[in-house]
């Protein structure tokens, strides 16, 4: 917690830090439209000025938080990943990897809807406590695409699936289950009861699956 020393002056051990993760709290109960600097800044216990110094508005404050979260999505596919039993053929070994990877990314949509949305949020320029910035900023790749995609070249190279065309098939399969996540989360699903969300799950991996083999 800061602690006032006299004046205007804030000291803080890690400010940003603390910052950061008031926001990404923020985030987790509300998703990105909860994301306010000033709101993080009394959470924290300083001034909004003192959150200033850090951040250049809003928006890079939400930047910021959404790479965590799409660090922690990737994060959830990588755990369901290892918890998937090996097996001695590398075909099947390399199509429970896809399908684990799938449920990993739903798993998290699912249970931390705040942070899904974020992960995928536009922070907008020129909005409230937000300077327009001067160009556009490429994005780095997404890892939970990578992920996927990486897993599907696998499966590709294992003979359970043919060569196809690569990047169209793991953007195909990453549609799948995004837009299933946003279904669970967001849309005429989010009311399915746990049995049947889960086979809806299932049976949306085995269609990825079956799908990839297919090509």
């Amino acid at each position: 917690m800061a602690a006032i020393s006299g004046g205007n002056t804030y000291h803080h051990g890690d400010l940003r830090n603390a910052l950061i993760c008031a926001a990404v709290a923020l985030a987790t109960e509300g998703g990105p439209e909860r994301v306010v600097l000033r709101e993080a800044a009394r959470r924290v216990g300083v001034s909004p000025t003192a959150a200033y110094r850090h951040f250049d508005g809003r928006g890079e404050l939400l930047r910021t938080v959404r790479t965590h979260a799409r660090r922690e999505l990737a994060d959830s596919m990588e755990r369901a990943a290892a918890r998937e039993p090996g097996a001695d053929d590398p075909a099947l070994a390399a199509e429970r990897r896809v399908a684990a990877l799938c449920r990993g990314y739903v798993g998290f949509a699912v249970e931390q809807p705040g942070l899904y949305r974020a992960a995928f949020c536009v922070p907008r320029p020129g909005a409230t406590d937000e300077p327009a910035p001067e160009r556009p900023q490429a994005e780095p790749e997404i890892r939970a695409f990578t992920l996927l995609r990486e897993a599907l070249e696998t499966l590709a190279r294992s003979g359970a699936a043919g060569p196809g065309t690569r990047p169209a098939t793991g953007a195909a399969a990453w549609s799948a289950v995004h837009g299933l996540s946003l279904l669970l989360v967001d849309g005429p699903l989010r009311r399915l009861p746990v049995q049947r969300r889960n086979a809806v799950v299932e049976t949306t991996l085995a269609m990825v699956v079956s799908g990839a083999r297919a090509l």
